[in-house]
């Protein structure tokens, strides 16, 4: 029941962003955005939070996955909106750089997303009881 709250919470954190980003300054398709971050959402969570951020947690320090997740998922963010927005909005001259301001701010958000994952979803503890 933790993943299915945390990819909800991805979800609506993610569709706040495109929405404002994608829909909001670039002209596009609420439908289209919601498409997009259901997509993103799900390939992120699974590569980002449990293959990179969970499934390096053994080999390296929590703030050292916590950057290579989060860059992980800027990378993710910007390959997927910047090739799915171009095949579903009509205006594409601009995904590019909605590609690109989208990847910075969901990258800000994963950040604390993955603090969110380490304590209440994977349940890891720092030596004095707090997350890292």
């Amino acid at each position: 029941m933790e993943h299915v709250k945390a990819i909800v919470i991805k979800f609506i954190m993610i569709t706040v962003v495109l929405g404002i980003i994608l829909s909001g300054i670039f002209g596009g398709e609420f439908s289209d955005t919601l498409l997009i971050s259901a997509v993103l959402t799900v390939l992120a969570y699974v590569l980002g939070d449990l293959f990179i951020f969970r499934g390096t947690r053994n080999d390296t320090e929590y703030s050292k996955r916590n950057m290579i997740a989060t860059i992980s998922d800027m990378v993710l963010t910007f390959i997927v909106v910047w090739l799915m927005g171009n095949a579903l909005f009509t205006d594409t001259e601009q995904t590019l750089l909605g590609a690109l301001l989208s990847a910075i701010v969901v990258g800000a958000g994963e950040w604390f997303f993955h603090k969110y994952l380490a304590s209440n979803v994977f349940h890891e503890r720092h030596r004095h009881g707090s997350v890292h």
